[in-house]
Order: C-alpha cells, then structure tokens, then sequence
C-alpha cells in the first residue's frame, strides 16, 4: 500500500497541471533556485565590503573635515589674540603718551601717583604681552629713557622690578645701563651683547639666560640665580678708562656675592674686582676665567 501511495504521489507532481511547492516557486522567481549557500554568501561579499568601505571613507572625510574645522579655529583664536594685544600695546602707549606729556612723568616725585601708576602699567602690560611685543614695549621705554638710571644719582623714572620676561629677545641695542631688574624674571632671555653696567639684578631669576658678551660691569647680581646661563666671550668690548679692548663678557667689580653660577659657562669672562663672596661656583668654572684679579673669592678671600 505505501509503495502505491508513493508512485500516486510521484504521478501527480508530474503532471502537466501539478504545482511545485510554494517555497520552489518563490526561489524559482528570484532565480536563486538553482544556488547553493556558498553562492548566496559569494553575493553578499561584495555588498557589505562596498558598504564597509563607504563607512571607512565616510569616516575619513568626517575626520578630516573635523581637523580642517580645528585648524581654523586655531588660526582665527591665534588672531584674534594677535588683535587683542595689539589692542592693549596701542591702549598702553597712548596711556604713557598722556603721562609724559599731561601728567609730568618725567619730572614727577620718585613716591608720586604719577610714576606709581605708570609702573602698575608697566608690568601688567610686559606680563599680558608676548616676547615680541615685550621687546617693542621695551624699545619704547628705552627710547623714551624710562628705565635708564639717569646721572647723579642713577634713580629710573620706571623701576622694572619683579617684572616678568622670562625668554625675551632683547634688541641688542637697548640700553638697560643702571636700571633696576630686582628680582625680575629672565629665565631664558637673550640678553647677549646688551649692556647692563652698574644694573640692579638683586635676586634676579636668569637661570639659561644667554648672557654672552653683555657687560655687566658694577651690577649688582646678590643673590641671582645664574644657573646654566652662558657667560662665555662673545664679541670685544671697549672699556671705557682704560683705552683697551676686551673679550668676553664684563663682570668686573660685579656684585654676585650669594649668586648660583652652577653650570654656567664662565669662559673667558672677566671678574676683576668682583664680588663673589659665598656664590655657588667651583674652581673648575673660575678657573675658565679671563680676568680674576682683585676679585672676592667665594670664601672671602681676595684674588692676587
């Protein structure tokens, strides 16, 4: 009987009229019948690898767009604080403008209102301004002998204590003779062939200061900290009185008693008449010394 049911069966899905089963007829339509499932997976392949290089692509360009949309903004914060130090520089120059010519500077009192703000003035605007700018400003006050210790009595309209210009790039012109730098901070400044005789540096911070060929005859260094800054020669310098030529830079009759020379390159320096009396340096360094004659040694003795 069942093999009878079976040939009945097999007959009639042989017929002409006989419909396949539904799931034949669907996959007969898609043309996908005849595909085994390695076939089907072959033609998923290459979609998904289309799409997951559009996503990649899509990210890069997103990635990209976002860097240029950074840069930008950079550029525009870098000039817009380009302008607003430019505002203050300018805000700044017409405020002394108005001192020196309205107010009597110049000629006013040492403890006066007058010389007391023009000094506020002059430290917020050195500590809001960048090296470049500090270098004009600085330009300014020399031109204008505002922080020059002027004869007999060497006294500064503008002191320039506690100033901060930590990596300046002083104008080797400028002219720094006698003014007062107590305790300033110059860390890292070129202040190569810039002469600051007879200058106030009193616990001045000059710690990789480059001080090569500056003449610092009669400043007063006490207590600064010279650490790693470069004294080495660096160009002849006429002292004035002895009619000769020296090389190096000129520390003679230099106040650096307590100074920290640790590390700092003293070849061929001149200390004639120095003060050196508890300084942190070794032998090995004065050793390198041009001139140490009449000098106070770190332990109090006079140099022959």
């Amino acid at each position: 009987m069942a093999e009878g049911k079976d040939i009945h069966a097999t007959e009639q899905e042989n017929k002409p009229d006989g419909r396949p089963p539904l799931r034949s007829r669907v996959w007969a339509r898609t043309g996908f019948g005849d595909k085994t499932a390695w076939d089907l997976l072959q033609l998923l392949i290459v979609p998904l690898a289309l799409a997951a290089i559009g996503f990649v692509f899509t990210a890069q360009q997103e990635a990209r767009q976002q860097e240029l949309e950074d840069q930008r903004a950079q550029v525009e914060r870098e000039i817009e604080a380009q302008r607003a130090e430019q505002v203050t520089f300018q805000a700044y120059l017409d405020q002394m403008g108005t001192l020196l010519l309205d107010r009597g500077l110049r000629a006013a009192d040492e403890n006066s209102d007058v010389r007391r703000l023009a000094r506020a003035r002059t430290l917020v605007v050195l500590d809001a301004l960048s090296p470049t700018r500090q270098e004009r400003a600085l330009r300014f006050l020399n031109e204008a002998e505002l922080i020059q210790g002027s004869p007999p009595n060497q006294q500064t309209v503008i002191t320039l204590k506690y100033a901060s210009l930590p990596n300046s790039e002083l104008p080797h012109r400028i002219l720094l003779r006698g003014a007062n730098l107590q305790q300033a901070d110059l860390s890292g400044s070129n202040l190569a062939h810039i002469d600051l005789r007879g200058t106030y540096l009193a616990g001045t911070h000059l710690e990789d200061a480059d001080l090569s060929g500056a003449y610092l005859g009669g400043a007063d260094l006490s207590g600064a900290n010279l650490a790693d800054v470069d004294l080495s020669n660096a160009e002849r310098l006429w002292e004035r009185g002895t009619d000769q030529w020296k090389r190096g830079a000129g520390l003679t009759d230099a106040d650096l008693s307590g100074a920290n020379l640790s590390g700092a390159d003293m070849s061929n320096a001149y200390l004639g008449g120095a003060n050196l009396k508890d300084a942190n340096v070794t032998d090995e360094q004065l050793a390198l010394c041009k001139s140490l004659e009449g000098a106070t040694m770190p332990d109090g003795s006079k140099h022959d």
